[in-house]
């Protein structure tokens, strides 16, 4: 065996083993799961809160007659179940057939007042909007030159005719010699031609006249209508043409008048049946419907429909004495062409589910049932009931949307079972509570006092005499000391302060308790014992 095989190993120099690692600490993991789990918790917590919360009523602010005695709860049933609901009785009545429509007040004869002839526009009789009448005198165009005119061609006239009166003595004369053979056959007819020239051109000068004289007409100005004029387009001193664009005013007639809407193609035959049977009356409103223009009679339908609105254009005539349809005035039109006899309800109350048109209708108990319905003709605010319901049921009209079938509902206006008793009991509740805070410094004082009593029965009997006296004092002093204006049956007032002046009564009442106290055995040390012993008393 060799010595380095037997020699053992230095620990100094020989190579370090290989020590095992560490062990690694442990992740606290935990912690952030633990907090996590706090927070989730503290969420469902609140959640739950806030449920619970919701579905409690409000014991604070109970309405009168909700819950407690007298209130709304019948048999666990709490009176808020039921639904405040609108309603209306069915009633027997007609319901008009109507049609309406957007119409267009529109004159019957509308005219522009214009010159006829060219000339300075010298007068303006007219007043702007004046109601004028046919014939009337408006306006005038200076006439001079045409009055010159006229004189020219009466003096053409009157010198062709005296040519032609000449020519007809010649003729008759030529006549006689050609009787007698003295003339030729060829200078009579010359001479006949020649009259028939001259009649010719009489008459021309006779039109010439004509038209000078109506040239001269046309220089007054006058209504071709009666109705009412507008503004002046034209001052005078101003050269109007005939036949210019600019007119002096425009007349429109306005009574009567008409108004022009549209009626739907598919109540094209309702209305020709209608007026076959008779007049057909028609309404007029305001734009906002709330007011009636006019009253009119149908005239007619056109003979056409409009292809891109699918409606035909009809016109009825209205009266218009008191001037309340202006043209061009859009008003709503309501053509009425007959009535339908029926069950008439609110519109509001016929609704439509999935089965169709129905309502719910309210029995003696207050109780909403669903019937189904079958609707007619229906207007703005009522609609004809065909089959489903009778005259004088009640229907909802109002809150439908929160009814179901079967469910009570409270009608609107009329007072719950039981409201009046459940005010009733907490107005009482609410007095006694009153009457009970009323005295709080005597019910206070009894405690004390009756300590202090029982503490002098056992010294002896004058002990008892005073706790009995300051029993009463502090009686006083808590009457004193309520409100005034305040009942409090509770305590009454000794006899000893009934005594006093009225003056040192009032002062006394008027003194905090302490004070009153003090000032009461002031009184008591001043005076004599007998008189102490009678205020005691």
């Amino acid at each position: 065996m060799s010595t380095s095989e037997s020699r053992p190993a230095d620990p100094a120099t020989s190579a370090p083993e290989a020590l095992p690692p560490p062990a690694p600490r442990p992740r606290r993991r935990w912690l952030g799961v633990l907090l996590a789990l706090v927070f989730v918790g503290l969420l469902a917590g609140g959640a739950y809160w806030l449920v619970q919360r919701a579905k409690a009523p409000a014991t604070g602010a109970r309405p009168a007659g909700v819950g407690g005695p007298g209130g709304g709860m019948r048999g666990g049933r709490p009176g808020a179940s039921s639904v405040t609901v609108g309603s209306a009785l069915a009633r027997q009545g007609e319901l008009p057939v109507l049609v309406e429509a957007l119409g267009t007040v529109t004159p019957q004869t509308t005219v522009a007042l214009q010159a006829q002839v060219s000339g300075t526009l010298t007068d303006v009789l007219f007043t702007e909007g004046q109601q004028v009448t046919k014939g009337q005198l408006l306006a005038r165009i200076d006439p001079r030159q045409y009055d010159q005119a006229l004189a020219q061609a009466k003096a053409q006239r009157a010198r062709d005719d005296a040519q032609l009166s000449a020519a007809q003595v010649t003729l008759k004369r030529y006549e006689t010699l050609w009787k007698q053979d003295s003339i030729a056959r060829q200078d009579v007819d010359t001479q006949a031609a020649l009259v028939k020239q001259l009649a010719a051109t009489v008459a021309s000068d006779r039109a010439n006249e004509a038209a000078a004289q109506l040239n001269v007409n046309h220089t007054r100005i006058v209504a071709p209508i009666t109705g009412r004029i507008g503004l002046r387009a034209v001052d005078p001193g101003n050269l109007v043409a005939a036949g210019s664009a600019t007119g002096i005013a425009t007349i429109t007639q306005m009574d009567p008048i008409d108004v022009v809407f549209a009626v739907p193609q598919d109540r094209v035959p309702a209305v020709l049946a209608a007026q076959r049977a008779g007049r057909l009356p028609v309404t007029a409103l305001d734009r906002a419907r709330s007011q009636t223009v006019g009253e009119g009679v149908f005239s007619t339908l056109d003979n056409v429909i409009d292809t891109a609105t699918g409606t035909v254009r009809a016109k009825a005539r209205f009266t218009n004495t008191d001037g309340q349809l202006f043209p061009n005035q859009f008003v709503n039109v309501r053509l009425q062409l007959g009535a339908s006899v029926g069950v008439l309800v609110p519109v509001t109350a016929v609704r439509t589910g999935p089965q169709g048109d129905y309502v719910y209708v309210i029995d003696a108990e207050d109780v909403a049932h669903t019937r189904a319905v079958t609707r007619g003709l229906a207007t703005v605010d009522q609609m004809l009931i065909a089959k489903g319901l009778q005259a004088g049921e009640r229907v909802v009209t109002e809150g439908g949307d929160r009814v179901k079938d079967g469910a009570k509902v409270q009608l609107q206006g009329r007072a719950p079972a039981g409201g009046a008793s459940g005010a009733a009991a907490a107005q009482g509740r609410a007095s006694g509570a009153r009457r009970g805070a009323s005295a709080p410094s005597a019910g206070a004082s009894v405690p004390a006092d009756a300590a202090s009593g029982a503490d002098s029965r056992r010294n002896g009997a004058p002990g008892g005499a005073t706790s009995a006296q300051a029993a009463r004092e502090n009686a006083a002093g808590g009457a004193a000391g309520a409100p005034p204006g305040t009942a409090s049956p509770a305590v009454q007032q000794p006899a000893w302060l009934e005594r006093l002046p009225a003056d040192e009564r009032e002062k006394v009442m008027a003194l905090p308790p302490d004070q009153r106290r003090a000032y009461i055995e002031q009184l008591r040390a001043r005076r004599p014992a007998g008189e102490g012993g009678a205020a005691r008393n």
